[in-house]
């Protein structure tokens, strides 16, 4: 069998918040009626991202098309999680057409685009490519980089950088995502630093929402899996990837009142500790419709998605994400109020 008759595997990557599921649901709402299956990988204790995508509304978003895996990090975990996920997918009556991986915001590529390699795999499935998602607003404010004072000290660690670089060096296509909130000429700046520190023939495309032509997103033909040496990460000659840089945990809150009183207080919540990531839903007092929260960085953004189910608690639930030694009571007392 050759390469072109494998079922193609898009792996999406890219740091907390940057807008990978948001791309995932503009791939789902393209594909021109294309079996797709999305395996979803999330950090934390609450599968939101998995759960907007089976709401969406959209052919493909269905139970039976989304596989969700809540381990954190599907680097860590290929022969555990990750290759029965794939063989059940392949063993399947009728078999996806393409299938679309969702990384965790904190996992490395390289080790999952490594397990296509695996003969169980490498058979059946090609990596048509790894997209790389890159919160634009992040970078220009210099999230993901070190102060030449930071690089100076010996005992200089800088894991949002880390994660953030091995990401970009195993991309295929970097999308400059949320573009639209940035001015021209932090455009340009931006552009002309990531474009610095990617590998050549990579394509680098501003974009809004995710919006991109999807035949050329699913369509890149990299075979990635042929080609790892060409992927340099920084992790590539340890034993193992861990989180324990990082840590997370859920708030579960009372119905809210008012949504935006909230939001308010997130933002200075988030400032106040540094948080990297916060997600999650609510219920609304005196509203039938379940609210979603959405917050990178001091950016806090909330909206309807769907009535709640028959049946279905009304529960609201957040997850937290930060550096380790995030001060939970504190945090949790401040979200509270």
């Amino acid at each position: 069998m050759t390469r072109f008759a494998k079922i193609p595997a898009t792996v999406i990557t890219g740091f907390l918040g940057a807008g990978k599921t948001t791309l995932v649901r503009h791939l789902l709402a393209n594909a021109n009626g294309r079996r797709i299956a999305l395996i979803v990988n999330e950090f934390g204790d609450i599968g939101v991202d998995g759960d907007l995508l089976a709401a969406c509304g959209i052919a493909g978003c269905g139970d039976d098309d989304i596989i969700e895996l809540a381990n954190g990090c599907l680097c860590c975990t290929v022969a555990d999680e990750f290759l029965p996920t794939m063989e059940k997918l392949l063993n399947r009556p009728n078999p996806p057409e393409h299938i679309v991986i969702e990384t965790s915001g904190l996992a490395l590529p390289k080790p999952l685009v490594k397990a296509f390699d695996w003969p169980e795999i490498r058979s059946k499935v090609t990596v048509d490519g790894v997209v790389a998602v890159v919160d634009g607003p992040a970078v220009s404010l210099g999230r993901f980089a070190s102060t030449p004072e930071e690089m100076a000290r010996p005992d200089h660690d800088n894991p949002l950088e880390e994660v953030f670089t091995d990401q970009l060096a195993c991309a295929d296509i970097v999308l400059l995502n949320k573009a639209d909130l940035l001015d021209a000429a932090t455009l340009a700046r931006v552009e002309a630093e990531l474009r610095a520190g990617l590998r050549p023939g990579v394509k680098l495309v501003a974009t809004r929402h995710g919006e991109m032509d999807v035949m050329v997103l699913l369509g890149l033909d990299a075979a990635a899996e042929d080609d790892l040496a060409a992927r340099p990460s920084l992790h590539d000659n340890l034993d193992a990837h861990d989180h324990d840089d990082f840590d997370s945990f859920a708030v579960t809150l009372e119905a809210v009142v008012d949504p935006a009183v909230l939001a308010a207080r997130l933002k200075d919540v988030i400032v106040a500790h540094d948080i990297l990531r916060l997600k999650g839903f609510l219920a609304v007092t005196g509203k039938d419709m379940r609210h979603v929260v959405q917050a990178v960085g001091s950016r806090v953004a909330g909206y309807y998605d769907r009535p709640w189910k028959a049946g279905e608690e009304r529960a609201s639930q957040l997850v937290v994400i930060g550096l380790k030694g995030l001060d939970r009571d504190t945090i949790t007392a401040a979200i509270l109020g």
